[in-house]
C-alpha cells in the first residue's frame, strides 16, 4: 500500500497550489479520502474529506471557500486545490485513506511566506 503526496512547495501569500496524492495497493474507490495538515509545533488536523464516490465533501472552517478537495477514481488520485493561501496554512500536508483500513502518506511540505 502506498499513498504518495506531491505538489507542495513555497508560495507567496495569496497564491495557489494543487496537491496530489497517488494511491496504490488497495481499492481506492472504496475509501473515503482526506487531507490533514500538521503546522510546526502543532497537532495534526483535518483539512478536508471526500466520500468514496466523491458525492460528499467537508472542510475545516479555516479553509472553507479557499480549498477544494476532489478525486479521480480512474487515476486512483485525490487532489487538494488551495487558493488564497495564508501564512497560517504553512504545514506538512498528509493524505489519508479511511475505511475499512487506515493508510497515511508521508506528507508534503507547504510553506506560505513572502
Amino acid at each position: 500500500v502506498q499513498l504518495v503526496e506531491s505538489g507542495g512547495g513555497l508560495v507567496q501569500p495569496g497564491g495557489s497550489l494543487r496537491l496530489s496524492c497517488a494511491a496504490s495497493g488497495f481499492t481506492f474507490s472504496r475509501y473515503t479520502m482526506s487531507w490533514y495538515r500538521q503546522p510546526p509545533g502543532k497537532e495534526r488536523e483535518l483539512v478536508a474529506s471526500i466520500s468514496s464516490i466523491g458525492g460528499s465533501t467537508n472542510y475545516a472552517d479555516s479553509v472553507k471557500g479557499r480549498f477544494t478537495i476532489s478525486r479521480d477514481n480512474a487515476k486512483n488520485t485525490v487532489y487538494l486545490q488551495m487558493n488564497s493561501l495564508k501564512p497560517e496554512d504553512t504545514a506538512v500536508y498528509f493524505c489519508r485513506a479511511y475505511y475499512p483500513a487506515v493508510y497515511w502518506g508521508q506528507g508534503t511540505q507547504v510553506t506560505v511566506s513572502s
